[in-house]
């Protein structure tokens, strides 16, 4: 059973950036891929950005893709999400999720294994 832990949420200005971590604790974290997902108020869960145990990009929203990048350590088990250029819609509970094997999209009802969150919220 894995289990996920979210940091590096916080409250940041437009334009601003933050970093995003998600410690994986449990074995064979090299064969999970790992997504970043988050949920707006009022909004349903949406896929952000997702890696694959590889190092692969599975795919990155459109709203993320030129502003956040998603890496992988697998020395420590660890995934990141780095956010730039943030924006005021980026604002909400970001979750980092798991699931073993390769899933063909960064859909949230693809994976299994979740984190608590970490809030981010942008804002003047």
């Amino acid at each position: 059973q894995l289990q996920l832990v979210e940091s590096g949420g916080g409250l940041v200005q437009p334009g601003g950036s933050l970093r995003l971590s998600c410690e994986v604790s449990g074995q064979f974290f090299e064969y999970y891929s790992i997504g970043w997902f988050r949920q707006a108020p009022g909004k349903e869960r949406e896929g952000v950005s997702c890696i694959a145990a590889s190092g692969r990009i599975i795919s990155n929203a459109d709203s993320a893709k030129g502003r956040f990048t998603i890496t992988r350590d697998s020395a420590k088990t660890s995934v990141f999400l780095e956010m730039d250029s943030l924006k005021p819609d980026d604002t909400g509970l970001y979750y980092c999720a798991a699931v073993r094997g390769f899933p063909p999209r960064c859909d949230p009802g693809g994976y299994l294994h979740w984190g608590q969150g970490t809030q981010v919220t942008v804002s003047s």
